[in-house]
C-alpha cells in the first residue's frame, strides 16, 4: 500500500480516468443501469453517490459544481429533475454494486452497477 494515494488508478492518468468516470456517471444517470468491471464500478459508485448528494442540495453552487463534472446538459437536467427528487427522504445508499461474474474473453470479474428504486 502506497501512502497519500486515495483509490485506485485504474491503468489511466488523472484525465483519462476523469474523462472515464465522467462517461460512466453519465450513462448511470441516463440508463440507471451499467455493466463494468468491478473495480470501476467500485470508483464509480464513490463518483455518483457525491453528484447525488450535491444534486439534492438543489442549489446553484451545486448544479455549477456537477457541472464540472458531467458535461451534457441533457444528463444534468435528468439528473435534477427526475434522479435526485427520487432520494429526497433518504440519506446515502443510492447506488447498488451486483457482482455477476466473469467476463468472457479475459475472465475480468465484472458488475452491475444501478440505481436504487
Amino acid at each position: 500500500m502506497v501512502l497519500g494515494r486515495r483509490g485506485r488508478r485504474l491503468g489511466r492518468d488523472s484525465g483519462a480516468r476523469l474523462a472515464l468516470f465522467r462517461g460512466l456517471v453519465s450513462a448511470l444517470i441516463v440508463e440507471e443501469r451499467i455493466a463494468t468491471t468491478e473495480h470501476k464500478a467500485i470508483e464509480t459508485k464513490k463518483v455518483a453517490d457525491r453528484v447525488i448528494d450535491l444534486a439534492l442540495r438543489n442549489d446553484l453552487h451545486a448544479r455549477r459544481q456537477i457541472a464540472r463534472l458531467l458535461l451534457d446538459r441533457a444528463v444534468i437536467r435528468r439528473l435534477f429533475a427526475t434522479v435526485a427528487p427520487r432520494y429526497q427522504k433518504g440519506r446515502g445508499g443510492y447506488t447498488r454494486i451486483s457482482r455477476t461474474g466473469p467476463r468472457r474473453g479475459d475472465a475480468a470479474p465484472m458488475a452491475l452497477l444501478e440505481l436504487v428504486k
